[in-house]
């Protein structure tokens, strides 16, 4: 039998340790270049012995890449708010269901570090004259025709090539009335355009 470290991985296995490095990236533990040369060795390694070697150095890597959890997704989030702002960002896993109920305040879903463990996303929103920026990475699409709009506007700013794949399909429904639903990319920060650093 062959070595444990020179058996072939899956796309779900490499999956995870892309994760990690971002999470170690996030973290501090990682530069922006480190990150993108593990990355590219991550997403092209054929064996566990390949994975093993960008995570050796990591607190998460003890032990083998395939060992590592994959995480488990709740079924409904719900969140609400007056005036007040929500913010879901950096690293949180996507639920299955999710209901936004917004008055006239506003809420930010960004999706760039997110854990997505399931291919679809039902988004339900109930908005007053409040906003929803929905901020997605590549290969996450979204579908706005099911919602509902007054006197306010729906605005799907990502667009995929034919024959891209699709990680996960958001299918955003509901209402809003004098509010706005924004979807688009991420984007870099004043200071990031200014050193150069790439997009998220």
């Amino acid at each position: 039998m062959p070595e444990r470290r020179d058996l072939r991985v899956s796309h779900e296995e490499r999956d995870q340790v892309v994760e990690q490095l971002r999470v170690a990236a996030g973290d501090g533990r990682l530069t922006m270049d480190e990150l993108g040369e593990r990355l590219e060795v991550a997403l092209a390694a054929r064996t566990y012995g390949e994975l093993e070697v960008v995570l050796r150095d990591l607190p998460a890597a003890s032990g083998a890449a395939a060992r590592t959890p994959v995480p488990v997704s709740k079924e409904l989030i719900q969140l609400k708010t007056g005036s007040g702002h929500i913010r879901r960002d950096g690293v949180w896993t996507v639920p299955r269901r999710m209901e936004v109920e917004i008055g006239s305040g506003h809420a930010v879903l960004d999706l760039t570090q997110a854990v997505i463990a399931q291919p679809a996303l039902d988004l339900s929103v109930t908005i007053g004259s409040g906003q929803l920026l929905v901020i997605v990475p590549p290969g996450v699409a979204a579908d706005v025709d099911s919602v509902t709009v007054r006197s306010g506007t729906v605005r799907q700013r990502v667009r995929l090539d034919p024959g891209t794949p699709v990680k996960l399909l958001i299918t955003v429904s509901g209402s809003v009335k004098s509010g706005n639903v924004v979807v688009r990319r991420p984007r870099r920060s004043f200071w990031d355009w200014l050193r150069r650093r790439p997009l998220p």
